[in-house]
C-alpha cells in the first residue's frame, strides 16, 4: 500500500474520530454537570479536524499546495486564537451578541466556500469527470445545486446574525418594519431559487457574485422586522442554519468532518429552536414573520398600582419564609448580580430556609443564557430547577423574588386573549404567597408588555439596581438577628 493511500486513510479516520468527538461533546454539553467536560472533547476533535485539513495529502497535492491556499489557511487559524481570546474577554452581559457574531461567520465561511467552489468551477471548461470532482475543477449537477444551497443558508445566517447581534448590542432599533415588507421578502426569496436553479446549469461568475450578495440582503430582510423578545429563538435558527449550510458545503469539499458537525449542528439547532418556539407559544414562522418582539402594545389595561416596598420590610418576609424561589432575567446579568444574589441565598440557606432557582426556557438573550449566569457564580446545579419542574412548588413558595425577568412572569399570558404574550408558558410566580421584584423602575420588558404581575396585590416592588438591593437585603438580613448568620 503507497504511502498517499495510508496518509489518506490516516486522514478521513482521523476525521471520523473528530466527529465522534463532536458528537460525544454535544451529548455532554445536555447537562450543566458535564457541560464543560462536553466543551473540551468538541474542542479537541475541533483542534484533530483542522491539523488534519492543513495536513492531509488531500490538501497539498502532489505538486504542494497553492501559495495563496496557504496563507489564508494561516490566517484562518491566526484569527481563531485572537477570536479565543476575545471570548475569554467578553462580559457575560455581551456573550448573546458574542454568540450571534460568531454563529454568523460559521454560516459566512460556508457561503464563501461554496462561492468559490462555484467561481472555481465556473472558469473551468472541461470534461467533469471524477479526478476534476475532486480537485473542485467543476461540479456536476447534485453538487452545484448542494454548493449554491449552501451559500444561500450560510449567506442568510451570516447577515441574519450580524443584525442579530447589531439588535442585542442595542445599535440597531428593536424593529425596522415598512410596509410590504413581506411580500419583498417573498419575492427576493424567490428571485434566489430561480437565480439558484439558473446557476445549476451555467456557472457564470457574475451572476454567482450577485446570488451570493442578494442572499445577503435576504438574509438582513429577515431579521430587520424580528423583535428583541424572539431574538432567542433568531439565535438557535440561525445557529441551525449554519449547521445546514456547513453540512451541504462538507459534501461539495468531500470533507466527512464538515459533513458530520455540519448536520450535528443543525439538528441540534433545530430542535433547540422547535423547544425555543414551543417554550414561547408561537410557531417558528410566527417568529419569523408575526414582527412582534419589540414594543408591542397591547392587552387590558393595568388594575392596580405597583406597591414599593423598602429593604428592611423585604428582608423581613425573607426572615419569616421557608420556601424561597429566585427567578432571575436579563435584568440581573446587566447589574452583574448574579454572585451578589448567590451571597443573598447562602444566607438564606444558613438559616434554614429551602431556596431554589426557576429558569425559563427563554429568559435572557440566548439559550441557556441564565443558567451561564448562575454557575458563573456557583450555584449549585440542583437548585436550579426548569419550569415545568418548579411551577407546582410556586403555590407551597413563602416568598418569590423576581430579578430582572419580565415577560417570562406575566400572567396575562394566561388571562387576556388580546396580549401579544398569549399562551406563552410562563412561570407561575403570581401564585406566590408574597412577590419581591427588584427593578431599577417602571418600565416594560423587552418585548413592551405592561406586566400585571407588578400591579398584583402579593407582589411588591423593590425599586434598585439588582446588586445595590441584594446588598440590602444582606445587611439588613444579618441585623434582624444580631448582625451574625446561624
Amino acid at each position: 500500500m503507497s504511502l498517499p493511500v495510508v496518509l489518506d486513510f490516516l486522514a478521513r479516520a482521523s476525521y471520523f474520530g473528530a466527529a465522534v468527538l463532536f458528537i460525544l461533546g454535544l451529548m455532554k454539553m445536555g447537562s450543566p454537570v458535564t457541560a464543560r467536560q462536553g466543551i473540551r472533547w468538541a474542542g479537541v476533535g475541533m483542534v484533530i479536524a483542522t491539523l488534519v485539513t492543513f495536513f492531509a495529502p488531500s490538501t497539498w497535492g502532489e505538486h504542494g499546495i497553492d501559495r495563496t491556499n496557504l496563507v489564508l489557511m494561516v490566517v484562518a487559524i491566526a484569527l481563531s486564537f485572537v477570536f479565543w481570546i476575545w471570548g475569554r474577554r467578553v462580559p457575560i452581559t455581551d456573550m448573546p451578541q458574542m454568540v450571534a457574531i460568531f454563529n454568523g461567520m460559521g454560516g459566512g465561511s460556508a457561503a464563501a466556500i461554496g462561492a468559490a467552489a462555484m467561481v472555481n468551477a465556473a472558469s473551468f471548461r472541461g470534461v467533469c469527470d471524477a479526478e476534476a470532482l475532486a480537485a473542485h475543477a467543476c461540479l456536476d449537477a447534485t453538487y452545484a445545486i448542494l454548493a449554491i444551497l449552501g451559500s444561500l443558508i450560510g449567506a442568510v445566517s451570516f447577515s441574519g446574525s450580524v443584525i442579530a447581534w447589531a439588535k442585542l448590542d442595542g445599535r440597531l432599533d428593536k424593529r425596522v418594519t415598512f410596509p410590504g415588507q413581506q411580500v419583498l421578502n417573498l419575492l427576493v426569496f424567490v428571485g434566489l431559487l430561480a437565480l439558484g436553479g439558473y446557476l445549476v446549469g451555467t456557472l457564470d461568475v457574475s451572476l454567482v457574485i450577485v446570488f451570493f450578495v442578494v442572499a445577503l440582503l435576504l438574509g438582513i430582510l429577515m431579521t430587520l422586522p424580528i423583535g428583541g423578545a424572539d431574538m432567542p429563538v433568531v439565535i438557535s435558527l440561525y445557529n441551525a442554519f449554519t449547521g445546514l449550510a456547513v453540512a451541504f458545503e462538507g459534501y461539495v469539499l468531500q470533507n466527512q468532518a464538515l459533513i458530520i458537525a455540519g448536520t450535528v449542528v443543525g439538528a441540534a439547532g433545530m430542535l433547540l429552536t422547535q423547544l425555543m418556539a414551543k417554550a414561547m407559544n408561537r410557531p417558528i414562522r410566527n417568529v419569523l414573520f408575526s414582527n412582534f418582539g419589540g414594543g408591542g402594545a397591547g392587552g387590558e389595561a393595568m388594575q392596580g398600582t405597583m406597591k414599593p416596598i423598602d429593604a428592611a420590610d423585604a428582608a423581613s418576609l425573607l426572615y419569616l419564609a421557608e420556601r424561597v424561589i429566585i427567578v432571575p432575567g436579563y435584568g440581573m446579568a446587566v447589574a452583574q448580580a448574579q454572585h451578589k444574589i448567590w451571597e443573598l441565598c447562602k444566607q438564606l440557606i444558613a438559616r434554614g430556609k429551602e431556596v431554589k432557582f426557576a429558569i425559563h426556557p427563554v429568559a435572557g438573550r440566548m439559550p441557556g443564557h441564565m443558567n451561564v449566569l448562575l454557575a458563573e457564580a456557583g450555584v449549585p446545579y440542583d437548585l436550579i430547577a426548569d419550569m415545568d419542574d418548579i411551577n407546582p412548588e410556586f403555590k407551597t413558595c413563602d416568598v418569590a423574588i423576581v430579578i430582572g425577568a419580565n415577560d417570562v412572569v406575566n400572567p396575562v399570558a394566561r388571562t387576556d386573549k388580546s396580549s401579544p404574550i398569549y399562551g406563552m408558558p410562563i412561570l407561575d410566580v403570581i401564585d406566590a404567597k408574597n412577590v419581591i421584584v427588584i427593578k431599577r423602575g417602571k418600565g416594560t420588558g423587552f418585548a413592551g408588555i405592561e406586566n400585571a404581575l407588578f400591579y398584583a396585590d402579593n407582589t411588591r416592588m423593590l425599586y434598585a439596581d439588582g446588586q445595590e438591593a441584594a446588598n440590602r437585603l444582606i445587611t439588613e438580613l444579618k441585623a434582624l438577628d444580631g448582625g451574625g448568620g446561624h
